[in-house]
């Protein structure tokens, strides 16, 4: 694995090109860039997934604070990029469907990583059915703050769907969270989570095992990033933001660990690219 260490915070990420590491890899999220685990040095581990404390989850759960470039449209299921039964998924590589309709990797994308103070930095180029795409991650540390920036640039000749959500698994105090959403955020009743009068979600009732959880799409307020103030059972709390109003952000939880997931839904003009970021501030050990 590679790492980010700092007096505060220590940062484990999947090295793409370690064999080890691959076995934890799959077709869901993005290779370079994904952060396995995050732990304070007093504390321990600080985040979960959805099979923890699981210490080999399966590659689709996966762990930590994963990030998606989607293969497949969602609600609809339409394939992007992938024409045929071949083509690539950005960020992991070329891909095919097997007599089975189940997605294979057939060669990973080369990544470039380069590491410098308090930051490492992976690119990939990848082609295919007419698309081509520069992609650049990069995570930093600096004190108990994490950022994940992503550019992606649009090489190829056709417009470039871009499909992408992160994947956060946050950890669970007696199987449950609490987090604080923007004013202007909310969502509809439902079975799984209710928000109050002062936009803070809480779950209805716990999770009693893994296959046990809910799915539910928030309503975003116009013109509003995310900013979601979450509690953890060792932390005074992880404040999450973006520096984009997410297309749409569901949250989805189990018995394990609770997810809250901005998405973004556009395609890039050849010749252009789009650039973000995630920003995950870990408040003290309480």
């Amino acid at each position: 694995m590679l790492s980010l260490r700092n007096a505060a915070l220590e940062v484990d990420l999947l090295d793409p090109a370690d064999p080890v590491d691959r076995r934890r890899l799959g077709t869901r999220y993005c290779w370079g860039g994904y952060i396995w685990q995050v732990s304070d040095p007093t504390i321990g581990p600080l985040l979960a997934g959805p099979e923890w404390p699981v210490d080999k989850p399966t590659p689709f759960n996966g762990q930590g604070l994963p990030e998606s470039f989607r293969h497949a449209e969602f609600g609809t299921g339409r394939p992007l990029i992938i024409e045929d039964r071949r083509g690539f998924i950005i960020g992991i590589g070329d891909v095919g469907l097997n007599m089975a309709g189940v997605l294979d990797v057939l060669a990973p994308a080369p990544w470039s990583v380069t590491t410098s103070h308090g930051a490492i930095e992976f690119c990939t180029e990848q082609s295919g059915n007419g698309y081509a795409c520069q992609l650049t991650r990069r995570v930093a540390l600096s004190g108990r703050t994490l950022t994940s920036s992503t550019r992606l640039a649009n090489l190829g000749e056709r417009p470039l769907p871009l499909h992408w959500f992160a994947h956060p698994f946050f950890a669970l105090d007696d199987r449950l969270i609490t987090c604080g959403l923007p004013a202007t955020w909310g969502m509809d009743d439902n079975v799984g989570y209710e928000c109050d009068d002062a936009h803070r979600l809480t779950f209805k009732r716990r999770f009693q095992h893994r296959d046990d959880g809910h799915f539910e799409q928030l309503k975003i307020g116009a013109g509003t990033p995310l900013r979601a103030e979450l509690s953890h059972p060792q932390l005074t709390g992880i404040v999450l933001s973006t520096d984009f109003v997410p297309d749409s952000c569901p949250v989805w939880g189990n018995s394990n660990t609770w997810s809250i997931e901005p998405y973004l839904a556009t395609d890039l003009s050849p010749g252009t690219d789009r650039a973000w970021t995630l920003t995950y501030a870990f408040g003290a050990a309480r």
